[in-house]
């Protein structure tokens, strides 16, 4: 029962010893948070930062005449590419101007 409960000290010096706390002890208290913390970079953060570079360098590499898929599900082949917006054509003479950011893959020529 020790373990879940700590034992009485009487006052003196031995009381003293066991009441002072260490430098290392602190340390010990802040390992498991280190711990968390680092188990948390590298399941949680380390992958989003990834999947983010990685579609920001796709939406920077959308040229004219390929056929993009949106976030939205819609399919086209980009006809206009601008700083901010592409324009897609999704059906003949029907065109959409969308944010570069909404494009989710580029498809492979000729899937349309």
């Amino acid at each position: 029962m020790s373990f879940f409960i700590s034992d009485a000290m009487a006052e003196g010096e031995a009381a003293v010893g066991a009441a002072g706390s260490s430098g290392a002890e602190s340390f010990m208290g802040l390992i498991p948070l280190v711990v968390v913390f680092i188990i948390f970079y590298f399941l949680l953060m380390r992958p989003q930062i990834k999947r983010a570079k990685e579609h920001k360098k796709l939406t920077e590499s959308v040229n004219k005449g390929d056929e993009v898929s949106t976030s939205g599900g819609i399919l086209g082949k980009v006809v206009d590419v601008n700083d901010n917006f592409v324009t897609m054509e999704i059906a003949d003479n029907v065109k959409v101007k969308v944010q570069r950011q909404s494009i989710a893959t580029l498809l492979p020529k000729g899937t349309i």
